[in-house]
């Protein structure tokens, strides 16, 4: 499994330029700090470079919806105690770092990319929290023995969109429940799940979420 010193030689020094990691802190999240990217776009073309193409560094940005789930969990840790927890399509592992702050048994971070498993076990570490990374396409599953199943922003493509679903509904069939972050990317069908909570926000996230304004968390209704 990938370890944080596959990144190693992507974190920046404070004499860097703006192609490099650095551990920074979330204003809307203040009590994590994740390993982003200086410039997303920069760092995207040093990854390349140094790696091969294929690669999209994702994990490299703290998207607004998995900000929005982070905030939701540790503003409400009922939530996720004593619960085993799947953070699917993890990206940088906010959400399951948020979840393992929060007080959840177990917390599992899954994702397709090693790079972004590499991200979620340093970022896991400079949190102080534990988190097992899961590697691979877990969209055809169910989330196995997982009792909730977290998913910030994993709704901004419609292929994904329509397999996400396909998954997050199968493991409310088995009641596990679903929580998801997302400020409105116009692919997750709002008659399946209800608004919990709406988050007034402003320069959130990546640099293509600069002009949103509000981000929500959903979850089944009843």
């Amino acid at each position: 499994m990938p370890t944080g010193a596959l990144l190693a030689p992507f974190v920046a020094s404070s004499a860097d330029g703006i192609d490099g990691l650095r551990l920074a802190r979330l204003p809307f999240v203040p009590e994590t700090r994740l390993y982003l990217a200086d410039d997303a776009i920069v760092f995207w073309a040093r990854l390349e470079a140094q790696v091969g193409p294929g690669l999209t560094p994702f994990w490299a940005n703290a998207w607004a919806g998995g900000q929005a789930l982070a905030r939701y969990v540790l503003d409400h840790p009922q939530v996720v105690t004593g619960r085993r927890v799947l953070d699917v399509a993890s990206g940088s592992g906010l959400v399951a770092i948020a979840a393992a702050k929060a007080g959840a048994a177990e917390v599992t971070a899954n994702d397709i990319d090693l790079y972004a498993l590499a991200a979620v076990t340093m970022n896991a570490a400079a949190n102080a929290v534990t988190v097992t990374v899961n590697e691979g396409d877990l969209l055809d599953g169910d989330g196995g023995d997982a009792d909730l199943i977290l998913a910030g922003d994993a709704f901004y493509d419609p292929e994904l969109a329509a397999r996400m679903l396909g998954f997050l509904r199968r493991a409310a069939a088995r009641h596990a429940r679903v929580l998801v972050g997302d400020p409105g990317r116009g692919h997750l069908p709002h008659w399946w799940l209800k608004v919990l909570t709406s988050y007034r926000v402003r320069g959130l996230g990546a640099a293509e979420d600069a002009e949103l304004t509000e981000v929500s968390v959903l979850g089944l209704a009843g």
